[in-house]
């Protein structure tokens, strides 16, 4: 088994250093597209494969089920270049990010309208997840760049063109069969082309479907629609509709701590699901469906100036169901003083009889929704006042448990205009101006109530810690609030998100030399809407917040030098001063409308220099960069033992510097077989010392302020920082393919917690104690190695139908003890820090993706 090990921090600073990496440059053009034009069949097929592999996702179970933020631009498409490709798809299950960046620096677009979420900055690639056939038509950057779409972030951008004329004419259908996160799907398109009338369509949709998935517990069942309409006016002008969904519901997997996986000797334990009169059920499960409409309107205004105008609406829900309880033991089976550790020292007999219950009775690591039932129908208790009405009492079965769903459900509408007018032979300059009106709902349903008659909108922390009734209260407007399932609780506001931009770029070109340079001008502002007076914070919780305005502004440029059209050299730069995320801004928007301290915008600086090779043989690119991003906040919750009650811990001023080389090379040998070189070695830092607040969370209590935490030079976690692939592929002239891929992984850290890192945690410690460097380590999870398997085949069919066969099995070799993810967590024990040790997510051991498609 293998277990994640402390290493010390490297304590005095290093120079930047500039190392090789991608800059997605196909061609010797700024603007070149960058999609596979090999055209054989099992080119398709694999292009086809990889864009079922989702790559960063926050917990282990989700590696595969396309749920929220993923960070690789490459994992729609696979292009000619050989590190992006293998980027998206060998290194994606072990959670890599190029150049270590998240998701809110790579910009994802449909039809010309950016989609990444304008609170969270990143894009929610589940939202057409499953319509695969019709999202091929994509152009990938990777780093800094130009466009001709927006100004993209330093991660680069996707956009995918999903007009009806642009999609590959015919039906065409696929079956698929997995042990991923789901086991089946089935998928359909049919697209008209461009017909004699000036119309064109296209339709297509999906379902992919697992009762258990990989792990177990866990369930997958996700569809998908799309439809696209577009009309040509006249050889100026053409208009389209485009409007998609991929409705989702998935039970989710856990992380869980290595006592746990010791203990139940399985890396997958998952601690959210039991069973329940026979049939398993996961507390757990995540829903998501969101539509949305694209209106787009493209007109040639003369022969050197067109305009592209986009208007798009989205809106839907998107929730998670979890338990929780009042007055009542933890229900949670893997909860820490339900584990033999906790009591190793204090009891060791019982230590002894915990440990065997937890290896020998499957029940003792599930959780006991039989007994949640019970508890609730024996408690009668009777409301007084309830709803706030004087003298109206409810009597019944008040639930001690029952399942929340946590829901953040969004509208969305803007419209963005982008112009590109040829100046002459040499030049083009592209001017856009975009607006957003985004806003999230914010709030929890009881989901369901485990038998119990009814839950009483009350908060129990306040209730230990206040006298006075009306403190507790959840909603000043209905005290003693009796809710049932359906009902709203707990919280419920809006966050209100609008952005402005604009952005201009020139471009210029010569026979050995390319420039450009591009300038963005923005203004963001936000602010929190309450829907109920908090009893802790009766007047700063109702009503519209303070709103908080942001200028933002960007600068890039760049170069291509060819030495000829085989071989050339590019360099790019940017800084941008862009608005936090108003996710990250609020100290706790559930209960108040407050900001965390310090409250700035982010700078960001990245350069980068590379080198390209495209000859008929051997292709191959190596890239140097840097990134920096400074004046991060941070915020998060978590439930603390001192205390007894949720705490909020906020930190401004957090700096990163993202140094790294990156090299790919794709030779081939023969004109049958073609052998495949990739690494990435980053190195990714923190490189400030920021202040943190720490604030209760059901007072306006302040347990400290200011707070200087030591976190210069730890690495930032949850990813390799450094990652290599071998592969050799051959292709058969009769149609068929074969390729094996060897994968390694390395320099994988948890994210430090930032309280073990201060002055206050080492208090009365001396450097020779063994509690000093338990605080200090930060934890690096052990290298790994995985082999993957790919492979093809294509027929033809009355010479006019394709059949298309491809079979996918990754980490041949079955490797589960490789550790990719998880965290350190927040709450601690300064002179035990094993009592909350770190919670691991791992990579999946042998999975299989077969799929059968037939074009027609």
């Amino acid at each position: 088994m293998t277990r994640s090990s402390a290493h010390r921090p490297h304590c005095r600073l290093t120079r930047a250093t500039l190392v090789f990496a991608t800059s997605v440059l196909p061609v010797a053009t700024l603007l070149a597209q960058v999609t596979d034009t090999t055209g054989s069949a099992a080119d398709t097929a694999r292009a086809e494969l990889r864009a079922q592999l989702p790559v960063h996702t926050v917990t282990a179970s989700d590696l595969e089920s396309e749920l929220g933020s993923q960070d690789i631009s490459g994992i729609l498409q696979s292009s000619r270049d050989i590190f992006s490709s293998t980027a998206g798809y060998s290194f994606g299950p072990a959670r890599f990010r190029i150049r270590g960046l998240d998701g809110e620096n790579n910009d994802v677009l449909i039809n010309g309208i950016q989609v990444n979420d304008p609170e969270a900055g990143w894009a929610t690639w589940s939202q057409w997840g499953g319509l695969n056939d019709v999202t091929r038509n994509t152009e990938i950057r990777t780093g800094n760049t130009a466009s001709r779409y927006l100004f993209s972030g330093i991660g680069g951008y996707s956009a995918i063109d999903v007009r009806a004329s642009g999609m590959r004419k015919g039906l065409r259908v696929s079956y698929a069969l997995s042990n991923r996160s789901y086991d089946h799907r089935v998928m359909a398109t049919w697209s008209s082309g461009l017909l004699k009338s000036g119309w064109a369509f296209s339709i297509s949709g999906s379902r992919r479907w697992a009762e258990e998935g990989y792990v177990e517990g866990t369930f997958y069942d996700a569809w998908a629609y799309f439809l696209s309409a577009e009309k040509r006016l006249s050889d100026r002008h053409t208009i389209g509709l485009v409007a998609f969904a991929a409705p989702l519901r998935v039970g989710r997997q856990g992380l869980a701590t290595e006592e746990t996986h010791l203990l139940t000797n399985n890396n997958y334990y998952n601690p959210y699901w039991g069973f329940q009169s026979g049939e398993k059920r996961n507390a757990r499960i995540s829903t998501d469906n969101k539509p949305m409409f694209i209106l787009r309107d493209d007109y040639q205004l003369d022969d050197r100036t067109k305009l592209t105008t986009s208007l798009h609406y989205t809106f839907g829900r998107d929730g998670v169901t979890g338990l929780n309880w009042y007055d009542a033991a933890d229900p949670r089976p893997d909860y820490y003083r339900y584990l033999p550790s906790y009591y190793t020292v204090t009891d060791p007999a019982y230590a002894s009889t915990l440990t065997t219950l937890w290896e020998e009775d499957p029940a003792a690591r599930q959780i006991d929704w039989d007994q949640l039932y019970f508890a609730n129908r024996k408690n009668l208790f009777t409301v007084q006042n309830a709803d706030g009405i004087a003298g109206y009492n409810v009597t019944g079965d008040r639930s001690k448990y029952i399942v929340e769903d946590v829901r953040n459900d969004l509208r969305r509408m803007g419209v963005n205009a982008v112009a590109v007018r040829n100046m002459n032979a040499r030049s083009d300059l592209t001017a856009g101006v975009s607006f957003i009106d985004h806003v999230t709902h914010n709030y929890k349903l009881v989901d369901d109530l485990l038998g119990g008659d009814f839950w009483v909108d009350v908060d129990q922390f306040a209730e230990q810690d206040f006298s006075d009734p009306s403190v507790a209260q959840n909603d000043l407007g209905t005290p003693n609030h009796v809710v049932r399932e359906g009902d709203r609780f707990g919280w419920d506001y809006d966050m209100h998100v609008r952005e402005l931009k604009g952005f201009a770029q020139y471009e210029v070109r010569w026979s050995h030399l390319e420039l450009y340079a591009a300038g963005m001008l923005g203004c963001k502002r936000f602010w929190r809407e309450g829907f109920t007076r908090n009893g802790r914070f009766p007047d700063n919780s109702l009503g519209n917040g303070d709103m908080h305005k942001f200028l933002q502004y960007g600068l890039k440029g760049g170069a291509v030098y060819k030495f000829s059209g085989r071989h050339y050299v590019t360099a790019n730069a940017a800084y941008l001063d862009r608005p936090p995320q108003p996710r990250n801004a609020y100290v706790s928007p559930r209960t108040r409308d407050e900001v965390v301290p310090g409250l700035t915008t982010e700078k960001v600086t990245s350069a980068d220099l590379n080198y390209v090779l495209r000859f008929p043989r051997l292709k191959g690119r190596a890239t140097l960069y840097y990134a920096k991003i400074n004046d991060q906040v941070w915020s998060r919750s978590f439930y603390h033992d001192v205390y007894r009650t949720l705490v909020n811990y906020s930190m401004s001023g957090l700096d990163e510097r993202h140094t790294g080389v990156e090299l790919g090379l794709e030779a081939n040998a023969t004109s049958t077989i073609t052998i495949s070189a990739v690494y990435a070695g980053g190195r990714y830092v923190y490189t400030s010392r920021p202040l943190a607040t720490i604030t209760r969370d059901n007072s306006s209590e302040v347990v400290a302020q200011d707070r200087l935490i030591y976190l210069k030079n730890y690495r930032v976690g949850g990813m390799p920082q450094t990652a290599a692939a071998l592969g050799v592929k051959y292709n058969s002239p009769k149609y068929w393919f074969v390729s094996l891929t060897g994968n390694y992984f390395g320099h994988i850290y948890l994210d430090p917690n930032p309280d073990r890192r201060s002055a206050e945690a080492l208090d009365n410690f001396v450097v020779d104690d063994p509690q000093w460097h338990d605080l200090l380590d930060q934890t690096r999870l052990d290298d790994g190695v995985t082999l993957d398997l790919f492979g093809g085949k294509s027929w033809m069919i009355q010479r006019k139908y394709r059949l298309a066969l491809t079979v996918s099995i990754s980490n041949i070799l079955d490797n589960t003890d490789l550790a990719v993810g998880g965290y350190e967590q927040l709450r601690y024990e300064r002179t035990d820090v094993d009592k909350f040790p770190p919670k691991l997510g791992y990579l999946y051991g042998r999975t299989y993706f077969i799929m059968l498609g037939l074009s027609l």
